[in-house]
């Protein structure tokens, strides 16, 4: 599952700790420090990487819709005051890169990053989405003579705490049309450590990283390893397409929103996402957190 569908912009008031760590370090660094445009930094991947690229000494330009750096994808002209003077871009696209309108924005956005001499720029896409590859493909086309690296990411464990999934959790269910499908997913942190990884260190430019977790488990896997964990029950409950785009449209959601993201679902879940990859090994020199670690952390008792 991809960027934004994943990773929504969770909070658009709250305060950019990049922002305030950069007031603290500024006067440490030197001319020489890149300064790297985090785009949808508040949302579960961008404030993870704005956060390690804090602790590496970087310059930290948190892009929100009402952050010091303002940033909203809906609005293109609030793109280029944030790319002037940065040397790199980790692009977070809001909702999702397979969303429509996804491949104009990107265009638009290269565009812009390469007027603005942007010298790197790291996408994240999503794992077996045509749509978002064509709008990686236009990102690539837009930006030429840009080192881009393209980072596909399988569907985030936080979902379940932090996501679209967190509040049937806390109430005891899982509710998604997944069927038996198996999902290899992807603790944020991991994924968050290897976009930092390609935007300050050498040797990824043009590459392409597809990233899972160890290990392939279905929903009803995960429902029953936080269960676990949790000490209270966790049911998942399998449902089809339009079920589920009619329980989003009851809970407010719109409903072309919700057949789209309902159909989203469907397709990414259907196996064919399934194999492990060791993308995760190959930038990080270690194993990917398996998804108990990461349910013993958000959902342990202790």
């Amino acid at each position: 599952m991809t960027t934004n569908t994943n990773d929504t912009q969770t909070d658009n008031a709250r305060t950019d700790g990049a922002r305030t760590d950069n007031a603290r370090t500024d006067n440490a660094r030197t001319d020489s420090t890149p300064t790297v445009l985090v785009t949808s930094a508040t949302g579960k991947t961008g404030r993870r990487v704005a956060r390690l690229l804090e602790e590496r000494g970087v310059r930290v330009r948190a892009g929100s819709r009402s952050g010091a750096t303002r940033f909203d994808w809906e609005d293109a002209g609030s793109w280029a005051a944030a790319l002037a003077g940065a040397d790199a871009a980790c692009v977070n696209y809001y909702p999702d890169l397979a969303a429509p309108g996804a491949v104009a924005a990107m265009r638009t956005f290269g565009e812009l990053a390469a007027a603005h001499g942007v010298r790197r720029l790291t996408l994240l896409s999503g794992r077996g989405e045509p749509e978002a590859v064509a709008a990686e493909e236009a990102l690539r086309e837009a930006a030429a003579g840009t080192e881009l690296t393209v980072v596909r990411a399988s569907f985030f464990s936080q979902n379940f705490d932090e996501g679209l999934l967190a509040e049937g959790v806390a109430a005891g269910t899982i509710a998604i049309p997944g069927g038996d499908t198996a999902e290899p997913f992807i603790d944020a942190d991991d994924l968050a450590e290897v976009l930092v990884a390609t935007l300050v260190e050498d040797g990824h430019a043009g590459l392409v990283h597809e990233l899972t977790g160890p290990r392939a488990l279905t929903f009803a896997e995960v429902a029953a390893e936080i269960g676990r964990v949790s000490g209270r029950p966790v049911a998942y409950v399998p449902m089809s397409e339009a079920e589920y785009a009619g329980m989003l449209a009851q809970f407010g959601m719109p409903e072309g929103e919700a057949a789209w993201l309902a159909g989203l679902f469907a397709t990414l879940l259907d196996g064919h996402n399934a194999p492990v990859t060791d993308g995760v090994k190959r930038v990080l020199g270690r194993e990917p957190r398996d998804f108990s670690l990461y349910a013993a952390r958000a959902f342990g008792r202790e």
